[in-house]
């Protein structure tokens, strides 16, 4: 088994979504990521996961500058992560296809876990 990260990609009007929506209806969207995660949970697949607050900090460079962002005002932020075990890419993919992410236009970024030696 390998290790995959799924990355949470959301547009900024998916933000614009939820504060457009009834408390009803963001429990219903919790929902759905609760079943998604559920069933990948189910299977013994999943390592761990979490979502992201929109903003923090950044650190670059030797001199290790402190800025702030990533900002709501760009295209896409990272809304939260997924760490899962699947044979290959093609089943992280296939584990992917119910996240509830794809209902607001957003994306799923999947990358295998390195493994140092």
């Amino acid at each position: 088994m390998n290790k995959y990260m799924l990355t949470f990609w959301n547009a900024v009007q998916s933000e614009e979504f939820f504060a457009d929506l009834s408390p009803e209806a963001i429990q219903v969207e919790i929902q759905k990521w609760n079943n998604w995660i559920g069933g990948i949970a189910a299977q013994g697949k999943m390592i761990a996961t979490e979502g992201l607050y929109p903003t923090g900090k950044t650190v670059s460079g030797s001199n290790h500058i402190i800025t702030d962002g990533p900002f709501t005002e760009g295209k896409e932020i990272i809304g939260g992560f997924m760490i899962l075990s699947a044979d290959n890419i093609d089943e992280a993919i296939a584990l992917s296809k119910g996240c509830p992410i794809y209902d607001s236009e957003g994306r799923v970024e999947i990358r295998q876990v390195q493994v140092f030696n």
